[in-house]
């Protein structure tokens, strides 16, 4: 089922997604006029698109597409989407913030549509259009589906002068029906919480007295060694996990309460007060954590020398989405990310075993992704849409129609790891396709030939990379270079960076070698720590963390 997609993930919602086949949904959709984020810029075939691709930049303007999606949600039949968002256009207008919601309300349909009716949504966004969207969401999902607000600690304390600091980011947690898949998730007492409550301790480790009854009393409750719970209003409860510890599940259903009470007593699970009360051992070492409530503190952001960053501004840590799909999915399940970025959620499913499918509409991401799954999971097996998997693919592509050209040249920058010159937007490139920083400071100047090529295109390369003070020029090719321009190439010497090895100034590196070794097809003495990282290693796809089952 493992499926990565490059392309608008509107359609491939439609085209690809079927109707109720997903069981968990975390989504991040970009908004946020102070940060960077991918954003939905044209289709794979080419078509155009309201917001053109700033590889990470913020780029929701009202315009046409804003305005047909719009009018789709008018037509779709959600009557109550389609009121909500009328409603909003009434008070916001046209301006920036209508268009992204109308981007989101026909997308939000969709997602609905390929929920299965025991499924959940999260979705995470900042104060910036919260409100917004918690309103388009029950009005999608319909407000008795809402299940809470979670808030995440996403970064340290700020300094700001003028205001309260922004520190934490929303997950609106929503459900297809009133029977959804949940886990409870624990986590682990805090040192101040373990000093206050397990202020006891014996040979079998630190514990607290807690109550062997409960609030309701029950007519039937036997005495038991002089004491009556029924006395003090309430009824005998024997706490079920240590019965699962002392003896088998089945006996204990067979055992009357004074059979459970006596076993707990003989295995020293019970203390006296002085009043003759019996006082249930609830030993620390023996307790699964605290619940999970609705403010998350425990799950730190990505720091700048985390070992799991990659390089992606927006990079969420993987303990988050690890703790999303633990909650709410089971093995074996299937996970959306519909604006899978660098991948996080891809990467926390595939480590949980459950299966997964992705969309983003950047190559660069679906690149990057690709690089992180093959090097946290060798050997991994999934299908990706959309881009070429084979070099007549990609011969096919370019000569599709010259409308793709564009994408195709992102799409060849991506296999290496490069970044589009001035964001891909159209225009006067100077010789430059694209930029792949190394070292310090230094970069590699790359130029994407489709066509023909021939020993002038070695020497324009040479004079780019001289002319803007860079260290090396790469020329990404779709056929094989000549002898000439592999001379030409040869001649230009090589570059030289501290104790690293030389390599030539000039390379050549076809889109054939490219597919196959990535970004191992260019010869770079040191990449700078602002490129994307290899992802560790993962040895266990399996890990569940504590849950009540």
């Amino acid at each position: 089922m493992n499926h990565l997609y490059y392309g608008d993930n509107l359609r491939v919602l439609r085209d690809q997604i079927g109707d109720e086949s997903v069981d968990l949904i975390y989504l991040d959709p970009p908004f946020n006029s102070n940060a960077s984020y991918n954003v939905l810029f044209r289709s794979p075939t080419g078509d155009q698109s309201a917001a053109q691709i700033e590889a990470f930049d913020d780029t929701w303007h009202w315009g046409d597409e804003s305005e047909n999606a719009f009018q789709e949600v008018r037509r779709s039949g959600h009557t109550d989407a389609a009121t909500m968002l009328e409603a909003m256009r009434s008070f916001l207008g046209t301006n920036d913030m209508m268009a992204y919601l109308a981007m989101m309300a026909v997308r939000l349909i969709e997602l609905h549509r390929v929920l299965k009716p025991t499924g959940s949504l999260y979705l995470h966004c900042d104060p910036t259009a919260s409100h917004y969207l918690k309103i388009l969401l029950d009005a999608v999902f319909g407000a008795r589906n809402f299940r809470n607000e979670l808030t995440w600690k996403r970064t340290s304390s700020h300094n700001d002068p003028k205001q309260y600091g922004r520190i934490s980011d929303t997950l609106l947690f929503y459900t297809k029906s009133e029977n959804w898949t949940f886990n409870v998730v624990r986590s682990e007492y805090s040192d101040e919480y373990i000093r206050k409550f397990f202020r006891h301790e014996d040979e079998r480790g630190r514990y607290q007295l807690d109550n062997l009854t409960g609030p309701k009393i029950n007519s039937l409750d036997p005495e038991w060694r002089g004491y009556h719970p029924r006395n003090s209003g309430r009824s005998w409860s024997v706490p079920r996990r240590i019965m699962a510890l002392l003896t088998d599940p089945e006996k204990a259903k067979a055992m009357t309460t004074e059979d459970k009470l006596e076993l707990l007593h003989e295995n020293d699970y019970i203390v006296f007060s002085s009043e003759g009360t019996p006082r249930f051992k609830s030993y620390l070492h023996e307790l699964a954590g605290a619940p999970l409530q609705s403010i998350w503190v425990d799950v730190n952001p990505l720091s700048a020398h985390a070992r799991e960053r990659l390089g992606y501004p927006t990079q969420k840590p993987v303990a988050l989405l690890e703790r999303i799909i633990n909650a709410s999915s089971n093995p074996g399940d299937v996970v959306l990310d519909p604006f899978c970025g660098c991948g996080t959620t891809i990467h926390a499913a595939q480590k949980l075993g459950r299966e997964w499918i992705g969309i983003d509409v950047t190559h660069l991401a679906i690149g990057l992704i690709e690089k992180r799954l093959n090097d946290a999971f060798p050997g991994i097996a999934y299908t990706i849409h959309g881009v070429p998997q084979d070099i007549e693919g990609a011969r096919a592509w370019f000569d599709h129609d010259n409308r793709t050209k564009k994408e195709f040249e992102k799409w060849a920058l991506s296999l290496i790891g490069a970044q589009p010159w001035r964001q891909g937007k159209k225009g006067a490139d100077g010789g430059i396709d694209g930029i792949l920083p190394f070292g310090k400071t230094d970069r590699a100047i790359v130029s994407v030939k489709g066509g023909k090529v021939d020993v002038r295109m070695i020497r324009e390369l040479a004079n780019v990379v001289a002319r803007d003070k860079a260290q090396i020029g790469v020329m990404l090719t779709l056929n094989e270079p000549t002898g000439p321009m592999k001379a030409e190439a040869a001649g230009a010497g090589q570059h030289e960076s501290g104790d690293a090895a030389p390599v030539p100034r000039i390379q050549i590196v076809t889109i054939e070698e490219a597919m196959r070794l990535r970004d191992r097809a260019v010869q770079i003495p040191l990449r700078r720590g602002d490129t994307f990282r290899k992802a560790a290693r993962e040895e266990d796809t399996t890990r569940q963390s504590k849950l009540d089952l």
